[in-house]
């Protein structure tokens, strides 16, 4: 199995780039994500997956490997193929795929092209479920959300500190900085937050 491959960008295309590793043409099907991060004649590195069937072999590329995990999780939903967990991956990141998971926010995974409202339904329902296979415990045991990082980590340390249960927390931080935008401070958050759990 190929799991990176490191190499000069070649051609890129609407929905995959050729990366000339050694020589050798890799064509590496990848979201509009990790595309739009990559610029011809540069190098560059991209985790992949490969996928065999009787009819093809297939690499897709992430920038990331937490988008990969994404790719993969999303495929144990039913009716969800590759295309089209790159579909829902070149619509939304990965953090905000985290956050309408913990939401439940079929609207904005309907956004993906393919996306019916029943398929984000199935999505959102079944993935709520097994988003806790990618969480990370710390040192105390506390389960925390790969995704928040800066202030969203602060506000939900603070909520929890204050005796909310962490998915609680995660929640309500998660609705309030889709509320107030990516860049939010944390007294905002905090405050949006509380405002949200106490309506």
């Amino acid at each position: 199995m190929i799991g990176k491959l490191t190499g000069i960008v070649d051609t890129i295309a609407e929905d995959s780039v050729i990366l000339d590793v050694g020589g050798v043409g890799y064509l590496v099907h990848c979201p509009s994500s990790t595309l739009s991060r990559l610029e011809k004649g540069a190098q560059a590195s991209l985790i992949t997956e490969m996928r065999v069937t009787d009819e093809t072999i297939r690499l897709y590329g992430f920038s990331t490997a937490e988008e990969r995990e994404w790719f993969r999780l999303l495929q144990t939903v039913q009716n969800v193929g590759s295309r089209v967990a790159l579909n829902v991956l070149s619509a939304l990141s990965a953090r905000d795929l985290e956050r309408a998971i913990a939401l439940g926010d079929k609207t904005m995974v309907g956004r993906a092209q393919g996306i019916g409202p029943k398929l984000a339904t199935r999505i959102v329902t079944e993935l709520k479920d097994k988003v806790p296979s990618m969480m990370l415990h710390d040192r105390d045991g506390a389960v925390t959300l790969v995704a928040p990082r800066g202030p969203e980590a602060d506000a939900i340390a603070a909520l929890v500190k204050l005796g909310y249960s962490q998915s609680t927390a995660f929640e309500a931080v998660a609705g309030a900085a889709r509320g107030l935008g990516e860049h939010a401070a944390l007294d905002a958050l905090i405050r949006e937050a509380l405002r949200a759990m106490g309506r």
